[in-house]
């Protein structure tokens, strides 16, 4: 698609609206609100910057700069001509293919940070008078593109903690297994391909666990990822189990347990009747089970996450397995060991994953109620998908970007969006922005000189078709531990 129709259509009409002589437009991108935030996501992360420009360099070098002026030009004035009505001059459209690169100056903070709400994140501004119109013409793209990664990295910071706060609690000498706790279910459910792409990475840029396979491609591509990216381990589905039949699942078990002898093998555990696998088919195979030179995970996939996974009764002890819950019952088939926190660690050949309708408040009710039961809340994986990554959107984090200095006849301008009508959430900053960085907090400082915007936090990572201050992904996870 010519990267021209990248865009919303009311944008198609903008570089006649502004001022005359205008020469320039400065906009932000800004979180504005965390008020539909999950509760404990105060704060933004820094992350996707660096794929969005990318990927918008090379959309417009692939389909457009690359491609004859008159090919692409004479589609962009037919399709415009009978969208809007009217004939359409593509005269600035024809400039800009003459100029072969994108004329803007993009800076953003550092990614891997956290950033507090209310304050810029990235800033663009056109690089040549007659392009103003530029500036703003991306904002639908940039807009598209950079909230989801953002979002998904910020949820996932909260999974993060939530398991490191229970782990120092529970289990203090397993930190490095919190890595690895939150696993990456969610492409399936996700708005298609570069949804699934870009809530992964954000997943990816915090946890090393993951089933959204495409995310290690565009690691390596977009933040220069080497080596091992994420992970996952040999797993089963219910077509498998169904394949095998009801009446021999114990059989299906045994054949997995043959066909892997080694390593970590889940195996999704509820085709039918998750308890009968618990109380009658796992015993039986508890040799197989302990000889094996690796885990056997159990994988529930249906029921409330936090029943299933720690039982109906809070306290250890309960009659009926829904009582119990999956870690109880593990433990009184194959036991383990107590660590020095005084709570119980399953044997390492056994283990669980919970991976349905997780959210960040169940994840911190399934490990309050372990640690209750005096279970390590380490004894559990608990796959994010969907129900977390595409219960979003963009006001999630109430995401815009919106323009607060125009230079028209060589004059600035501060401009500014306050509506009477509004609660004060869509109040932009004025003026041309900085941010300082006081105590390890990030600060919005409005209305600056042109001098003083040079200065400050924000970094330029794009000018006129090149690139700036790149970062790799190795930066972007040391940066994030740190603050978690």
């Amino acid at each position: 698609m010519n990267g021209l129709l990248l865009t919303d259509g009311y944008k198609t009409g903008h570089h006649q609206q502004y001022p005359n002589g205008t020469e320039e437009v400065y906009s932000n991108w800004t979180p504005r609100s965390s008020k539909y935030a999950p509760k404990g996501c105060d704060k933004v992360v820094s992350f996707g910057q660096q794929y969005v420009i990318k990927w918008l360099h090379d959309y417009f070098k692939d389909n457009f700069f690359s491609k004859p002026k008159k090919e692409v030009c004479n589609e962009i004035q037919d399709e415009l001509s009978l969208y809007l009505g009217a004939d359409y001059n593509v005269s600035h459209y024809e400039k800009l293919h003459d100029l072969q690169y994108l004329p803007i100056k993009v800076k953003s903070l550092p990614e891997g940070v956290e950033v507090p709400i209310r304050v810029p994140m990235l800033t663009i501004v056109n690089t040549k008078k007659e392009f103003y119109w530029v500036t703003n013409f991306l904002e639908t793209i940039l807009s598209t593109m950079l909230w989801q990664p953002m979002t998904s990295a910020s949820i996932a910071i909260l999974y993060k903690r939530i398991f490191k706060k229970w782990a120092l609690l529970t289990d203090s000498d397993n930190l490095a297994f919190i890595d690895f706790q939150g696993h990456d279910f969610s492409m399936r459910g996700m708005g298609g391909f570069e949804s699934a792409l870009s809530s992964g990475m954000g997943h990816a840029s915090v946890f090393l666990g993951s089933d959204t396979l495409p995310v290690i491609n565009g690691l390596r591509k977009y933040y220069d990822a080497s080596g091992f990216v994420v992970g996952s381990v040999n797993a089963t589905e219910h077509s498998v189990m169904c394949a095998g039949t009801k009446d021999d699942e114990i059989g299906t078990f045994k054949n997995l347990i043959k066909t892997y002898p080694n390593g970590i093998l889940s195996v999704v555990s509820d085709t039918w009747d998750l308890w009968k696998v618990l109380t009658e088919y796992l015993p039986k195979l508890k040799e197989a089970v302990l000889s094996r030179d690796g885990k056997l995970v159990i994988r529930p996939d249906s029921g409330d996450p936090v029943d299933i996974i720690c039982g109906e009764v809070r306290q250890i002890g309960g009659v009926l397995p829904k009582e119990k819950g999956v870690i109880e019952l593990l433990w009184d088939i194959f036991g383990g060991t107590i660590n020095k926190e005084g709570f119980k660690v399953l044997d390492t050949h056994i283990g669980a994953i919970y991976g349905d309708s997780i959210t960040t408040e169940r994840a911190e009710q399934i490990c309050k109620r372990l640690h209750d039961k005096g279970f390590a809340t380490t004894n559990v994986v608990l796959g994010i998908g969907s129900f977390t990554y595409q219960f979003n959107t963009r006001d999630t984090f109430g995401f815009a970007m919106k323009a607060t200095s125009v230079v028209v006849k060589g004059k600035r301008r501060e401009i500014f969006k306050d509506p009477i009508t509004d609660d004060g959430i869509k109040k932009s900053a004025k003026g041309l922005v900085k941010v300082d960085l006081i105590e390890n907090e990030y600060i919005l400082v409005d209305q600056v000189s042109e001098k003083d915007e040079q200065k400050g936090e924000l970094q330029i990572i794009y000018k006129n078709g090149k690139f700036f201050n790149q970062i790799t992904l190795k930066q972007i996870r040391t940066r994030i531990n740190g603050c978690i």
